[in-house]
């Protein structure tokens, strides 16, 4: 999937290339980090600037929306089912979330792991109510931790190679 939608954006240029890919859920930066240091062989420091701020983009979109959005969706028949395992998976994330609020955010997004990241910590922190403000700094700070954590462990890897 992911060579998809590089092939996909390869007109663009790749720093935009990388914003646009940490910005899509499920990718996020987790994909798009490895992406531009292995593949287009961008400085460390710069992949790890636009895969964050990629990864951040979504965010004030995601936790004032999404709520509607879903509800919409959840009352078509087209989306109906698509919207109702959204909101199963974002209640499943969030159980975790509702006990420590913000720390719990922050960690869930910092932890660069499949299932996890800036779209599930966003969908959940909306679903449960958190405050929009607290759950955007929780989010953007929590990706700014596994940007580092992925930038490290990739160029980590180079090293040993």
């Amino acid at each position: 999937m992911q060579q998809a939608i590089v092939n996909l954006l390869a007109f663009l240029p790749n720093w935009l290339e990388i914003m646009i890919i940490s910005a899509i859920p499920i990718i996020e930066l987790r994909g798009s980090i490895p992406l531009g240091i292995l593949v287009y062989h961008m400085p460390c420091f710069q992949n790890f600037v636009l895969g964050v701020l990629g990864s951040i983009i979504p965010a004030p979109f995601i936790l004032l929306f999404i709520p509607a959005i879903l509800k919409w969706m959840s009352g078509t028949r087209v989306f109906g089912k698509m919207a109702n395992w959204i909101i199963a998976k974002g209640l499943k994330k969030s159980k975790k979330l509702t006990k420590y609020e913000t720390w719990g955010l922050f960690l869930f997004v910092a932890i660069p792991l499949p299932g996890t990241g800036v779209w599930t910590g966003c969908l959940a922190a909306s679903l449960i109510g958190l405050d929009f403000k607290r759950s955007l700094v929780s989010v953007s700070l929590g990706s700014l931790v596994a940007g580092i954590i992925v930038t490290g462990l990739v160029a980590g890897g180079l090293l040993l190679i």
